[in-house]
């Protein structure tokens, strides 16, 4: 989603471009989204994402299989239960079916919530980054998501270094 935003931009700057540069000379940079996005820092939040991911699943699947043994234990005893036995274990069951189908979607929810905040923050230190390699290097425009038809205009490797230097060798 962020790479669609983003070409999109960079398209709809081109053409806003195109017109301007005919009338200034304007200093144009490009960076490779693509190569952005698989950049250690973006590797370490989808790692991020799937070990609270696995852990969630981990906790939901035990959950589960203690339902399922309980729910065959209740379907093989229930010939000998008194009625109110009987009832009283068919509600409990209900009553843990619909919190396991909550705590599921709640899970999924969550985790979807963390990594939106966790791609959002990194989002806007890239562009913070982009921003300042930009500027330190005299452009006036920076476009992603671009063909980059000469190099010199490439700045992805400056803003990978920059955005390498800010990031503790923790990688959070």
């Amino acid at each position: 989603m962020m790479q669609k935003r983003i070409c999109a931009l960079g398209a709809a700057a081109v053409l806003l471009l195109t017109a301007a540069a005919a009338q200034a000379d304007l200093k144009i940079a490009a960076v490779k989204v693509e190569q952005l996005q698989s950049s250690p820092q973006a590797k370490a939040i989808d790692a991020q994402i799937q070990a609270e991911f696995d852990k969630r699943r981990a906790t939901l699947e035990a959950q589960q299989k203690q339902f399922a043994d309980d729910v065959q234990k209740f379907q093989r005893d229930q010939a000998t239960m008194s009625v109110e036995q009987h009832d009283r274990t068919e509600k409990d069951l209900s009553t843990r079916q619909a919190q396991l189908q909550y705590d599921q979607n709640k899970a999924q929810a969550d985790i979807k919530a963390k990594a939106q905040e966790l791609n959002q923050a990194f989002e806007t230190k890239l562009r913070d980054v982009i921003f300042q390699v930009g500027k330190e290097k005299g452009f006036d425009l920076v476009i992603s998501g671009a063909f980059i038809i000469n190099p010199s205009l490439d700045i992805t490797d400056d803003v990978l270094k920059r955005l390498n230097a800010q990031t503790p060798a923790s990688g959070k």
